[in-house]
């Protein structure tokens, strides 16, 4: 297996800003769109799915896999 080493991150090169703060235009994000926090807030607070019939698969797919375990645990006792 192969040493691990960590690479060294390289720094970027220290860039002048092209346009000056009083020439770029600015956009907050209330002015944007104001209700934007709120509204991603409280649906997610709604969001509540129904996992049942999920877990009803889940369990029977275990169950299938149990058994077939078990009965290929049974045939290696009478194949031998």
């Amino acid at each position: 297996m192969a040493k691990k080493t960590k690479k060294q991150a390289r720094k970027a090169p220290a860039v002048a800003p092209a346009a000056t703060p009083s020439t770029t235009p600015t956009m907050t994000t209330s002015a944007f769109a104001p209700g934007l926090m709120t509204a991603s807030r409280t649906s997610d607070a709604e969001f509540k799915p129904d996992y049942s019939a999920t877990l009803k698969d889940l369990k029977r797919i275990g169950m299938l896999a149990g058994s077939f375990f078990i009965v290929l645990v049974i045939l290696s006792f009478f194949l031998r």
